[in-house]
């Protein structure tokens, strides 16, 4: 895998990165604020996504990107979402 810089940017440009540049999504992990959930937090894989303008698509659900708290790739974190 080529080294790119992903930290710093809005979480949907950095996962359609991983997606076009042909990166494996299934090496994508993504923590979603989900209320309810135990901690308010749910974990999911990037290859369960389904990638859209406003909202990503998580089998039925769709989920605002601000919802989007982490994104590691291949274990390194490349997104956190910096709560106030």
């Amino acid at each position: 895998m080529a080294e790119f810089e992903l930290e710093g940017r809005h979480p949907r440009h950095i996962l359609n990165e991983i997606k076009w540049r042909g990166l494996e999504m299934e090496k994508c992990e993504i923590d979603v604020l989900h209320r309810g959930a135990p901690g308010d937090r749910i974990n999911i894989r990037g290859s369960e996504i389904s990638l859209g303008r406003s909202f990503f698509t998580y089998g039925e659900t769709m989920i605002p990107y601000h919802r989007i708290l982490r994104i590691r790739y291949n274990g390194r974190t490349v997104f956190v979402r910096e709560m106030r």
